[in-house]
């Protein structure tokens, strides 16, 4: 395809950017070809022009659709490349949540550095079984692919878990072990997958450490094998490690830390068991305090000790060895202390008695002395001495460090040994798993030797997987026969050779080190000539001679040669090692043997260890035959042995492979670093499966797939009823290049970015689609929205045009109206404000002119007198002042002028000395007197205007003085006036004085009176108003405690109510939890005595059977002696005696119940007896004082009684034995079936008539006598007198014989034999009726056993046909054997219809003959006998009547009516053609006639033996949910007959009064309810899981996978996953597949007469399984988290429930259980973008969890491009908003969870007395009572 085709504007690129690596862009034009320059535009909106490389020209990748981001496969994408690798990683990983990611055929996973939820044991459950590519990402799925595989192909099978140092491997490696531990569990009780998983904390504990770059770094690499058994169950594991890194033990880098194993024993040094270790704090030695961080955050050393002490236990490491191995590592601690002291340049001593030498000599058993000396010297050997040589200081140290790492080296493999035997088993190991754990590709600063060989194990495995890689993609080409073509991958076999061929670098090094002198330098200069410039992937940095650089697949990485050489040689000195090897204490001398033992070059290593951390120990002196190379092996020799081993076995296993990728270097939670995951990406091989699959055809389509997906680009005539024809000529039309996708035999295969191609010409199809419906129907709408909008508007016009027309009209008329009104109105207005206005005005003018006279007079009397004061006062304030003023001028005078003539004078005498002075001087006067005569002038202008102002106030003043005078002569004149007229008023005002006086006296009278009467009624009315405050008061009051108190009721109502409710609530949930404790405990206990049975079973057979092979055990067998679990209520010590007697003992059942019900009367017994014991004691003195009385009777007396009793008990014996004879004959006459002897008219049976007539009249006769004689007897004997002796006697033996007539006895005898010699002819006839019977049926059971082997042949040649045949011929089977019984059937029909014609005919005969007889003795009887005759006739129906609706069976032949019944009932037959519950009430009638037989004995036993037979069928057949159903049904039926016959109230309310007389009598059988009831619980639960095995495969299909509304869902791509599922599909549910297997389930429990209520509850828990297996699924699966899937589900949900209403079963509670499954399926489909969204969905989803929630929201993925994806923000909203919600943090719902049941009481109306037996259940041998 063209470039111009994809690099269209707006098409999307990646581009290089040097902080994110890669950058999205968008094209803002169209590529041409020739273009330079791209223009482009950042995400961020920055415009950029984009410069192709000239020489290449090559385009920047395109960027795949928004619709591909986020896959589970990388291969899955379009384009593959690295920007879209690590893209979709980062979404993934940031946006999603997600850790775990495919990449073909490895799962990649970044660790998040936080705790997920996704590891539990509901996880693991969920991905049990399931095909790897159906589930999400997962360590699980991995797991699981490789159980499958390795019992599918029965090949060996291995997980490659790499990655740099805290990229997470130790945590997925033991993940992957947890998975194969739970999973496929153990072959043994020894518990082995415990013992694997204890393993981890002793090797992390041994081999973990601290690093800069993770708190739990393995310092080492293993392989873990583990083993399983041909059940594929683990048997035992083994461990192989490598490269253990020793220098740790010496030396800590900054912040990190020695082994975890140091710092656990230091926090541990108080224990009481560590005081002779002598250990202290991790900062006092050496070895632990380097790295200056001793303590990592959250981790407790002293409560890892205990866990790995624990583990030690375990694996059986004992508490002695334990000890051993923490004294050794304690001594190797005391050793860093160790310090030398400088005794010459060349060599050193220890101080004497040193601390921690001698510590360490004590702990290790070993002398100071000689420890001490060879610490400080060393031998040397020639070939004639021996030279002990001192050392120098930095040797010593070295040799110090050297002894410590050698130790620790051998403690470790011994530690590893002995995990490995503790690990190993017995059992012969048919296949294992291993999983390889190791060091992924290091590159630091400083890269020494170790670094070397971590990036040579990883240059070795990249090229296993490279292999792998080609390998896989050929097979999936060849498979597909498409035509291959090599594809050019990277192959890194020119690295390894230079590492390890002959003259590599390892050469090199080994060669080196066998030199004298050999050094670092030498050993680089060696490289430098031997490799430098002739291998392109050696070089040499340009600034160092000791160092090279290595081309590795990932990177370059130059080593430092300094160290390589020791390292290498790893030399400890042999002195050191025999002082050691002499030590006292037993576990270190063993620790050299074993090195000893693997040493030598005739033993291997027996536990798959792999040496590699050996020391080769130097000799001081070469012995002479010493011919083992193996001493002489370096490090590097070891470890490229181990390596090929390794290899070896990973090429004969199946490899799987996890690649883990550190995100960040800082530890930082969900945190995604680019720059390091692309190093990390590139270094784990993952971008090289990517450009193999890229370089091939990595889009890979089923023709189904691609049809589904591509159907809207083909026309209706392109689509064909070939598929694959019909995708053929579509892609011919969509992509010419046919070289861009070959076809497949099954696939369709495309090269990288045609998937892309094809998506978007897909989308721009629905685009323009869209556009045309969105137009079509938006013109539509507007269409409708115009017409009807112009239709309203004209109406609306219309009426309110009219409106307005009548609301004018009126307005006028009111207005014409209000005007004439506001007329007169305002006219009368006006003249009343005129009138009112008139009067006021003169009452004001009067009042106001009176006023203002009386003020103006009052004011000029005051302004006359007030000048007056002012005169005198302001004349002597003015003289003041003068005075003041005068002396003040004065006195400055005075100042004034002494002070200028002081000046003067001094000026005077200035001037004199100075002419020039004095000129000044003069000017300056001239200018003051010029000053003083302006001053003048001002001041003679200031005195004019004075003098002005002045004149015009003298004559305002003389103006004013005239007026006054006028004024003061007017007033004299009126105060002459006044003075008459105060003569006139002082007379005026005496009388007026008077008068006022009389006024006053009568006014202080009235005043009084008023005070009185207003104070009075004050006093009143403040009384009333007191009184009607306090009214209203109370009032108010009243209504305030009114309405409090029916505020207070109704809360406290509510409250109670709401309390109540909670109460029920919290009861009902308590009960229920209580219920479903106790049953599961019953389903405990049913599998524990299951599993006790099947294990006896084995045990028996395995004693039985001597010879090797397969022998199927008898179905119907199971144990008969675990009674102990009918009861729930016995103690623990009441139990254990029991179940310690039952392998023992081999006797009858015990009824555990009635021993129970015994054992609660054991008291009252007691109680009795203890009263009986006093009765005794009393009844014995009476005894005592009585013989001596009849010491004095005469002996006659004696005999008399002696002969009574003699008397008395013949006649008893007698009695009994014609009762046993009449019995006998009437079971003779019962069981006979000849009609002519049997026949009403035969003279047999008139005579037996006869006989049993005076036989039971002579029995009833003998009974009363027998009873009137033991009356007569105990009153004679109690009334025995010592008087009248004889007269007694005599008496006693007339009575005797009156009463004992043995002549009539003996009659009644003879008649019986008489009978009995009658009947003995046809007994004879019918016991050769019964053997002619028993031929028969003994000729029957041989058909049916050649019948069973031919079916045992039939089905043994059935498994050998492959699957489609086995099925067609299972088929014709089936149908072959139905037509043979149906034909049987019908012959048997045939058989029983001709008999029915027989006896109907005898019937009419024997009809006639009785008439015949009735009429002849009707002519010959008496009138008296008449009177008598009709007796008999109503005799025969008043029995039929008065049947009581019991069964009787003989004791014998109980375990025929168990087999008959209950063990060889089929419940199909018995479901279709009899009534439902039919064996519950046929062992309740027999219960109920051992109940009237008072025997207790038979009650248990029947009980018993049901309950046993129940549990045997449901052991043989509890597979079958007819059989399971069917004894649900009846032993709930059997239970609620038990509790309505009981005779409790609470159990008769609905019983008739028919059936009230059928209740039991003797026998309280409560505690047997209670057994029947956990009965009934275990058959509940069997059932559940029955119906859980038959509904599980079809959940998924059919509610997720399935399409039920076609075309809504889009199919994606998929990856390589999909493709390659472990297995393939056997056939696909749907929806329809569940209802109808829920129609069958409903179905077959109603024709079982299943209690309706017990129906809902079943009903329920099948939903419940189907809603959380569904959401779990829905949980673990990213693709099925879209909104058509959305929609899907509530189709198929509302399918369920509508199959609920049509069962009339909504009120079952089933659809409540569906809640979170319907919520999930809405947030699916609603909107997820605002924040009244996020308010909606809180509210919404309440049956939800937070946890799933956020996983839903996290997986949500668009299927196509209209889709929208989820924000962070917005999930980070939705947490928020959720963070308060008390919910469990639990991600998946428990599938395997189980309502507890409960068994409604339901009576039935069925009469007993009713019930017939059909023949075909075949108990003929129980009769009706």
């Amino acid at each position: 395809m063209a470039a111009s085709e994809l690099y269209t504007k707006y098409a999307r690129v990646w581009i290089p950017d040097p902080e994110e690596v890669w950058k999205s862009a968008e094209l803002l034009k169209d590529y041409k070809p020739g273009d330079k320059v791209l223009q482009l535009r950042l995400e961020e909106g920055k415009d950029l022009e984009y410069c192709l490389d000239p020489k290449t020209k090559e385009l920047p990748p395109l960027r795949n659709p928004d619709i591909l981001v986020g896959e589970n496969d990388l291969t899955a994408l379009s384009y593959l490349h690295e920007p879209a690798v690590l893209h979709n990683l980062k979404v993934r990983f940031i946006d999603s949540k997600l850790i775990y990611t495919y990449c073909g055929i490895v799962l990649v996973a970044i660790n998040p550095y936080e705790q997920l939820p996704i590891y539990g044991e509901d996880i693991i459950n969920a991905y049990s079984g399931q095909n790897m590519g159906d589930m999400d990402p997962h360590i699980f799925a991995v797991a699981e692919e490789a159980y499958k595989q390795m019992a599918r192909d029965e090949r060996n099978q291995s997980i490659i878990v790499s990655g740099e140092s805290g990229a997470g491997k130790t945590v997925s490696a033991k993940y992957a072990m947890r998975y194969f531990a739970t999973v496929s569990g153990s072959a043994s009780e020894a518990n082995v997958e415990e013992k694997v998983l204890a393993s981890n904390p002793i090797m992390e504990s041994i081999g973990n450490a601290k690093t800069t770059r993770n708190d739990n770094s393995s310092r080492f690499g293993k392989y873990i094998e583990i083993g399983f058994d041909k059940r594929y169950r683990i048997i035992g594991a083994n461990m192989r490690t490598y490269l253990l890194e020793k220098s740790r033990v010496v030396f800590q880098a900054e912040e990190e830390r020695n082994y975890h194993i140091f710092y656990q024993l230091c926090a541990s040094a108080a224990l009481p068991e560590f005081k002779t270790l002598r250990l202290g704090n991790a900062d006092y030695f050496h070895y632990t305090k380097q790295g200056g961080s001793p303590v990592i955050d959250g981790v407790d050393d002293a409560k890892e000790m205990v866990n790995t002490r624990q583990a030690c236990t375990l694996l059986g490491i004992s508490d002695s060895y334990q000890m051993g191995i923490f004294r050794i590592l304690a001594g190797i601690l005391h050793l860093g202390n160790v310090e030398f002291a400088y005794r010459d340049s060349d060599s050193c001593t220890i101080p004497p008695k040193h601390d921690p030498l001698t510590i360490f000599c004590d702990l290790m058993g070993v002398e100071y002395e000689e420890m001490a000396h060879w610490l400080c010297h060393r031998k040397l050997a020639t070939a004639t001495e021996t030279y002990i040589k001192p050392i120098s200081k930095l040797h010593a140290i070295n040799a110090r460090d050297a002894l410590a790492k050698h130790i620790y080296a051998n403690l470790f493999n011994w530690i590893v040994d002995h995990v490995n035997k503790a690990l190993h088993s017995t059992v012969k190991q048919h296949s294992f798993i291993g999983v390889l754990d190791i060091y992924g590709f290091e590159t630091f600063e400083i890269n020494s030797f170790e670094q070397f060989c971590i990036n040579y194990a990883n240059e070795k495995l990249q090229q296993q997987f490279n292999m792998h890689v080609f390998k896989l993609e050929q097979e999936e080409y060849m498979k597909e026969q498409i035509p291959w073509t090599l594809i050019d991958f990277y192959d890194n076999q020119p690295c390894i050779n230079l590492i390890e061929a002959k003259m590599g670098i390892l050469d090199l090094l080994d060669e080196e080190c066998k030199m004298p002198k050999g050094s670092d330098d030498t050993w680089a200069q060696k490289l430098y000539n031997t490799h430098l410039n002739k291998c392109a992937l050696f070089e040499k940095p340009r600034l160092s001679n000791k160092a090279f650089i290595i081309k590795h697949f990932a990177d370059k990485v130059e080593y430092q040669c300094e160290g390589f050489l020791e390292k290498n040689k790893d030399t400890v000195y042999e002195e050191q090692i025999k002082v050691l090897k002499s030590s006292k204490f037993k576990l270190l001398p063993e620790l050299f043997q074993d090195e000893e033992k693997v040493l030598s070059p005739t033993s291997a290593t027996p536990s798959g260890r792999v040496p590699l951390s050996r020391t080769t120990v130097k000799p001081a002196k070469a012995r002479p035959g010493q011919t083992s190379k193996e001493h002489k092996k370096t490090v590097g020799h070891q470890f490229r042995n181990s390596l090929h081993l390794l290899m070896e076995t990973l090429n004969a296993t199946t490899p799987h492979y996890v690649r883990c990728i550190k995100p960040n270097d800082f530890k930082f939670p969900f945190t995604f670093d680019e720059k390091r995951a692309v190093q990390q990406l590139r270094a784990c091989g993952v971008l090289e499966t990517i450009r193999i699959s890229a370089a091939g055809f990595p889009s890979r389509w089923t023709y189904q797939e691609f049809f589904s997906r591509y159907r809207v680009l083909m026309k209706q005539r392109d689509v064909l009823g070939d598929r694959k024809q019909t995708c053929k000529n579509v892609l011919e039309k969509l992509i010419l290049d046919k070289d861009k996708y070959q076809f497949g035999k099954t696939k369709i295969f495309f090269r990288a970015g045609q998937v892309a191609y094809l998506e978007k010409i897909r989308a721009d199809k629905l685009r323009a689609a869209c556009i045309r419906i969105q137009k079509t129907i938006r013109g539509w709408l507007m269409r409708k929205k115009y017409v009807r909008m112009r239709k309203a508007a004209i109406t609306i016009q219309r009426y309110v045009r009219g409106y307005q027309a009548r609301c004018y009209a009126k307005f006028l008329r009111r207005t014409r109206a209000a005007i004439t009104i506001q007329k007169f109105h305002r006219m009368y207005v006006v003249r009343k404000r005129y009138q009112c206005m008139r009067d006021a005005t003169i009452a004001l003018q009067a009042l106001l002119r009176g006023y203002m006279a009386r003020n103006k007079y009052q004011m000029m009397l005051q302004e006359h007198k007030s000048i007056i004061i002012q005169k005198h006062v302001r004349g002597w304030l003015a003289r003041v002042h003068y005075h003041r003023t005068l002396k003040a001028i004065v006195y400055l005078q005075c100042c004034y002028r002494r002070m200028m003539a002081k000046r003067e004078l001094k000026k005077l005498k200035i001037e004199a000395r100075s002419v020039e002075r004095y000129k000044k001087l003069h000017i300056g006067l001239e200018n003051k007197i010029m000053q003083l005569q302006r001053k003048i002038d001002e001041q003679n202008k200031e005195y004019k205007s004075l003098l002005e102002k002045l004149n015009s106030l003298e004559i305002t003043y003389s103006t004013e003085t005239e007026r006054l005078r006028s004024d003061v002569e007017r007033l004299r004149m009126s105060e002459e006036e006044a003075k008459n007229a105060t003569n006139r008023v002082l007379s005026l005002q005496e009388e007026i004085a008077k008068l006022r006086k009389e006024l006053h006296q009568t006014q202080s009278e009235k005043k009084t009176i008023e005070e009185w009467a207003d104070k009075y009624k004050h006093e009143t009315e403040q009384l009333v108003s007191e009184l009607k405050d306090q009214n209203t008061l109370l009032k108010t009051e009243k209504e305030e405690l009114n309405r409090r108190i029916h505020d207070q009721a109704k809360e406290i109502t509510e409250a109670m109510e709401k309390k109540l409710v909670e109460e029920t609530k919290q009861l009902e949930l308590d009960l229920n939890d209580e219920r479903l404790r106790y049953q599961n405990l019953l389903n405990e206990f049913s599998r524990l005595e299951e599993r006790y049975d099947d294990l006896k079973d084995e045990m028996n057979l395995m004693a039985s059977i001597p010879k090797p092979g397969h022998k199927r055990t008898d179905s119907t067998h199971s144990s008969n002696e675990s009674e102990y679990t009918f009861s729930s209520e016995i103690t623990e010590a009441e139990d254990l005696p029991l179940r310690m007697e039952e392998p023992s003992e081999k006797k009858a059942p015990l009824d555990m119940s009635l021993f129970l019900k015994l054992q609660k009367r054991v008291t009252e017994l007691e109680q009795e007896k203890q009263s009986l014991q006093d009765e005794l004691d009393r009844k014995e003195e009476q005894a005592l004082r009585a013989k001596a009385k009849e010491e004095e009777r005469p002996p006659i007396r004696g005999a008399e009684l002696e002969y009574e009793s003699l008397k008395r008990q013949e006649l008893e014996s007698e009695n009994k034995k014609l009762k046993n004879e009449l019995n006998e004959l009437q079971k003779a006459l019962t069981e006979t079936r000849s009609p002519e002897v049997t026949a009403p008219g035969a003279p047999a049976y008139r005579v037996l008539l006869d006989q049993l007539t005076s036989v039971s009249e002579e029995l009833e006769v003998r009974k009363e006598e027998v009873l009137i004689l033991r009356s007569q007897l105990v009153s004679q004997k109690e009334a025995i007198q010592p008087k009248d002796t004889m007269t007694d006697s005599t008496i006693l033996l007339e009575d005797v014989q009156k009463m004992k007539d043995k002549g009539e006895i003996a009659q009644a005898y003879i008649g019986l034999k008489e009978t009995n010699r009658l009947l003995e002819s046809q007994l004879q006839s019918q016991k050769k009726s019964h053997e002619n019977e028993l031929e028969s049926l003994r000729g029957e059971i041989q058909s049916l056993k050649e019948e069973n082997n031919r079916q045992q042949q039939l089905l043994a040649q059935n498994l050998q046909l492959p699957p489609e045949a086995r099925i067609e011929a299972s088929l014709q089977h089936e149908i072959t054997r139905l037509t043979n019984e149906n034909l049987d059937l019908m012959e048997q029909l045939e058989k029983q219809d001709k008999t029915v014609r027989k006896l109907k005919k005898q019937l009419k005969v024997f009809a006639k003959k009785i008439g015949e007889l009735e009429v002849g003795q009707m002519e010959n009887i008496s009138p008296g006998q008449i009177i008598d005759e009709p007796i008999r006739p109503v005799n025969i129906p008043r029995k039929e009547k008065d049947f009581q609706g019991m069964l009787e069976y003989k004791k014998e032949d109980e375990q025929k009516l168990v087999k008959n019944l209950i063990l060889e009932l089929k419940p199909r037959g018995v479901a279709v053609n009899l009534i439902p519950g039919l064996p519950a009430y046929i062992l309740f009638m027999c219960v109920r006639h051992a109940d009237y037989l008072n025997d207790d004995q038979k009650v248990r036993s029947l009980l018993t033996s049901t309950i046993n037979g129940i549990k045997k069928v449901l052991k043989k057949r509890g597979d079958d949910f007819e059989t399971v159903s069917f004894w649900l049904s009846n032993t709930c039926r059997f239970l609620h007959c038990l509790k309505q016959y009981s005779g409790e109230e609470g159990f008769m309310k609905h019983n008739t009064p028919r059936q009230n007389e059928h209740c039991l009598t003797n026998f309280d059988l409560a505690e047997y309810r209670q057994v029947l009831s956990d009965l009934a619980i275990q058959i509940y639960q069997q059932l559940v899981r029955v119906l859980e095995n038959i509904l599980q495969p079809m959940i998924v299909s059919g509610m997720l996978e399935h399409e039920t509304i076609q075309g809504v869902s889009g199919v994606k791509p998929t990856g390589l996953r999909k493709r390659t599922s472990s297995i393939a599909d056997e056939g696909t549910y749907t929806l329809d597949s569940i209802i109808r297997q829920l129609n069958s389930f409903h179905s077959v429990m109603c024709q079982h007469g299943m209690d309706p209520e017990l129906i809902k509850q079943v009903v329920k828990q099948m939903f419940y399984i189907i809603g959380a297996v569904t959401l779990n699924n829905l949980l673990l699966r990213k693709d099925m988290c879209s909104w058509s899937k959305g929609m899907q589900i509530r189709y198929n949900v509302s399918q369920l429930e509508e199959w609920l209403r049509d069962k009339n079963l909504m009120n079952s509670g089933a659809k409540e259980t569906l809640e979170p499954l319907i919520q999930a399926a809405q947030l699916l489909q609603v909107k997820k973008k605002t924040d009244e969204d996020a308010e909606a969905i809180c509210s919404m989803c309440n049956a939800l969890t937070t946890a799933q929630i956020v996983k839903v929201l996290n997986l949500y993925t668009p299927v196509n491009e209209f889709e929208e994806r989820v924000l962070v923000s917005f999930i980070r909203t939705i947490q928020l908003r959720l963070r308060d919600r008390k919910d469990s943090p639990q991600l998946l719902m428990d599938a395997k969870h189980i309502f507890p049941v409960t068994f409604p009481f339901n009576p039935s109306s069925l009469a007993l007395e009713t019930i017939q037996i059909p023949a075909s259940l075949g108990l003929g041998f129980i009769s009706r009572v």
